[in-house]
């Protein structure tokens, strides 16, 4: 029996990650334009195509005889690359993290008989898949994820650096928070509602609002409080703002010495050099889940903690695992044949079913990302 084939289409940090991951069982294409991000992969057995993924026609071609497709481009590309997949009938599992409503293309995928499960990282994504877990065995009430990639050394003058397209790093800023507060939707600016936070192992950081929720509101109606903030070192928000509320981040033209530029462009090609992790740097990620509600006639909360730090021996880093690897373990479950609703899913959806939920934590464990759980009931 011949091995499945699965391409990448991406080979930014997330993407080589995941390539080498499923290379162990699976024969893997990687797909991107930049030659040195596929050279990183050739050693690990990867086949590598340099290639523009912004050519529709190049990749229908790409992923033709492919069993799976694995969604890793930026953001601005995700939404086009993923109905590509979809109109030539392959499944998916995407961490595109792109703006447009991915159920737009549900019935697309239903007609096409595909299986793509979306937004399938840490967060987006694992955060996702616990509360779909807990949403079937317990009326729900209160969900709370907090989350931050951040380097080890805080560095002058930003004290980040990003483990990602630092444009869509910057979505994060710009884009309007939307949580659930009391049954209804509430939109505020995003890094609005600052709130010094500890985390063991790590300190203080900064918590903001964010718009991290993306599926969880329309899929999740019956939970009346969700809220989902981002993380950094304190002092970055005040920095955003600053440089948000100049105009730095606007995707409106002006004319600059006779250019019409986009200041957000100027801005993400200015920081890039400042933000970008050094293929050896160490980094971490740190995420909190909580979900609170009524289980069994009791209040219940559960919480989870996951601390990650980059892998010195696979010279992985740790957003690149966290994310990658939740990707990687959707992907086994479809390839797999265990993972077969279709249409548009969204991970809260592959949390649902026990077997899918314990395979995708154990997975994560294999590959040493802990997350430790506590539950407590009230009163108790």
């Amino acid at each position: 029996m011949s091995q499945k084939k699965v391409i990448v289409l991406g080979a930014g940090m997330v993407g080589r990650a995941m390539a080498i991951d499923l290379v162990k069982d699976y024969e893997v294409y990687s797909a991107d334009i930049n030659i040195d991000a596929l050279e990183k992969l050739e050693s690990y057995g990867v086949r590598t195509i340099h290639a523009d993924l912004t050519s529709k026609e190049l990749i229908t071609s790409l992923i033709e005889d492919k069993d799976l497709v694995i969604g890793a481009v930026p953001g601005f590309m995700g939404y086009e690359t993923l109905k590509t997949v979809i109109e030539a009938g392959k499944n998916a599992s995407d961490i595109s993290f792109f703006d447009e409503d991915p159920f737009q293309l549900d019935a697309l995928a239903k007609s096409k008989g595909v299986t793509a499960v979306m937004d399938v990282g840490v967060a987006p994504g694992m955060d996702n898949i616990i509360l779909g877990y807990h949403n079937k065995r317990m009326q729900v009430t209160d969900f709370v994820c907090l989350v931050g990639g951040l380097p080890a050394a805080r560095l002058w003058p930003y004290e980040y650096k990003a483990p990602f397209s630092p444009i869509d790093v910057l979505e994060e800023y710009t884009r309007p928070a939307r949580y659930v507060q009391d049954g209804k939707l509430v939109v505020k600016e995003a890094l609005t509602d600052p709130e010094l936070m500890d985390f063991a192992g790590i300190g203080t950081l900064e918590a903001f609002n964010s718009d991290g929720l993306r599926s969880l509101i329309r899929t999740m109606p019956n939970i009346p409080n969700m809220i989902e903030r981002t993380l950094r070192y304190p002092g970055h928000i005040a920095l955003m703002k600053v440089m948000r509320e100049t105009g730095f981040f606007s995707k409106e033209f002006i004319d600059v010495k006779g250019q019409h530029i986009r200041p957000i462009d100027l801005t993400s090609k200015l920081l890039f050099p400042k933000w970008k992790l050094g293929d050896e740097e160490h980094e971490f990620t740190v995420m909190r889940v909580i979900v609170g509600g009524i289980e069994q006639g009791e209040n219940v909360t559960y919480t989870y903690d996951l601390l990650d730090r980059y892998d010195p021996a696979t010279k992985t880093s740790s957003m690149a695992r966290t994310t990658g690897y939740t990707c990687t373990a959707a992907a086994r479950l479809i390839l797999n044949g265990d993972y077969t609703r279709k249409g548009i899913s969204t991970p809260e959806f592959l949390g649902e079913e026990e077997a899918h939920f314990k395979m995708i934590m154990s997975f994560m464990q294999s590959r040493e990302i802990t997350y430790h759980v506590q539950r407590k009931v009230a009163g108790k």
